[in-house]
């Protein structure tokens, strides 16, 4: 891939994903989530939850997000989806986060003065 000021960046397997754009919000869900053994579900759920991390964290980030799926070596596209702001999935995936990351906080250690 080439940003289009001309510097060159790809992925590979000691950096397996990268992102154009905001980074800051979404990417350490990935970082600390995605696994190279992930089905291809698992990680569009990844997806969904990367990227609405980074919609509640940026005001300039928002719906729609376009999925397309190659299969390797092929340029021809295999399945699409356009997750838009009425779509019952992305709404259920965002709400379970939220709910999931309050509970995780809630069961941490209690920290004390």
């Amino acid at each position: 891939m080439i940003y289009p000021e001309g510097n060159f960046i790809e992925s590979n397997a000691d950096n397996p994903v990268f992102q154009i754009g905001e980074t800051k919000y979404g990417r350490p869900i990935l970082v600390r989530t995605l696994k190279a053994d992930m089905s291809f579900e698992d990680a569009v759920k990844l997806l969904c939850v990367s990227f609405d991390s980074t919609i509640r964290a940026n005001l300039s980030v928002d719906l729609p997000i376009d999925l397309q799926v190659h299969a390797a070596n092929e340029y021809r596209v295999t399945h699409e989806r356009r997750f838009e702001h009425d779509d019952t999935y992305f709404q259920d995936v965002s709400k379970s986060w939220s709910d999931a990351l309050q509970s995780a906080l809630d069961a941490l250690p209690d920290y004390s003065f």
